[in-house]
């Protein structure tokens, strides 16, 4: 009994420490983007979009990567649309709850907001005929280029970096050095906190359905969760804001990469409807808020957060045979 309560010492401690590893890493981060984005003259939404957005995208390509060694790459392509319900019902609206609204930034009005959420949209779009293959994962990243030449912040970056001086080159170079080591104590510490909940949820007796809704999407996506808490304290919600927009467009690159190097098309067994309706669903909802007023209120955030909750109960109802 003794040694059992010092196992859970020892589990909550390191649960502890991995969330201070992951607020000191997503506050290292943000303020190495504000910098950044200072030294090369262009929008903090920008580089956070391009840089924060892929690295903070390591955990989908983790268990992409580990999904096709061990011959199951279904398990990364619901990984990834889920992963996409949960930045724009659940983070996204954190951040507009917590923050009281998010203005959405220039680069993401007009023409780029419905091309971004369509990005976005096109792996649920993808599963519809049961199947993923090559001409799928060529649609995804065909799209996913289109999308970046759109934005234009690519050409913005390689136009500052035509201008620099050999000082602003190495600033340049410090910054991105430390938005890589910001990034990977945030992953390793996700890992932690993922294994630690699994941990705590056997102990608990929660179902292995539960644990796998929850902690695969959500795990993978604890780099942006602490984005939410950061930018509050910060004041900068631009930063995370471009995250996420960057690491859900970036999940529809990781479907067409992660299927071309499968080589091989993905048949899908489990029946995705559900995930794919509220994700429509809720792209639709944020489109329309986003253009009424270019921001996402408090009160639309609550929406979509209840949108969120929605889909769960529904999941959970679907496959009550499992708890």
């Amino acid at each position: 009994m003794i040694k059992e309560g010092n196992n859970m010492e020892q589990h909550l401690l390191i649960y502890l420490l991995s969330f201070v590893g992951i607020w000191i890493g997503s506050g290292i981060a943000i303020k190495s983007v504000e910098r950044l984005s200072r030294t090369l003259r262009i929008s903090s939404f920008s580089v956070s979009f391009l840089i924060l957005g892929v690295f903070t995208s390591i955990g989908e390509l983790s268990v992409g990567v580990n999904s096709i060694l061990k011959n199951d790459p279904e398990i990364y392509v619901g990984n990834l649309i889920g992963a996409s319900i949960v930045l724009f019902m659940l983070i996204i609206p954190l951040l507009a709850i917590t923050g009281r609204s998010i203005q959405i930034p220039d680069k993401f009005k007009g023409r780029n907001l419905p091309m971004s959420l369509l990005v976005v949209a096109m792996p649920a779009i993808l599963v519809l005929d049961g199947q993923i293959g090559k001409t799928d994962s060529l649609i995804a990243l065909g799209l996913f280029v289109i999308l970046l030449i759109s934005i234009g912040a690519k050409r913005g970056i390689i136009s500052q970096l035509k201008s620099f001086n050999p000082q602003s080159g190495v600033r340049v170079g410090k910054e991105l050095i430390k938005i890589i080591l910001a990034v990977g104590v945030i992953f390793v510490a996700s890992k932690f906190v993922v294994d630690q909940s699994l941990y705590f949820s056997k102990i608990l007796n929660v179902s292995p359905f539960f644990i796998s809704l929850i902690f695969i999407a959500v795990g993978t996506n604890i780099p942006e969760l602490s984005l939410v808490v950061r930018s509050i304290f910060m004041k900068n919600k631009q930063v995370a804001f471009g995250d996420y927009i960057g690491s859900a467009v970036f999940n529809t690159f990781l479907l067409g990469m992660l299927t071309l190097i499968y080589n091989k098309t993905v048949f899908l067994t489990n029946s995705y409807v559900v995930s794919l309706v509220f994700l429509v669903v809720g792209l639709v909802a944020f489109y329309y808020f986003a253009r009424t007023k270019h921001s996402i209120s408090r009160l639309e955030g609550l929406f979509l957060l209840a949108l969120y909750l929605l889909f769960l109960t529904s999941e959970m109802v679907m496959h009550k045979n499992i708890f």
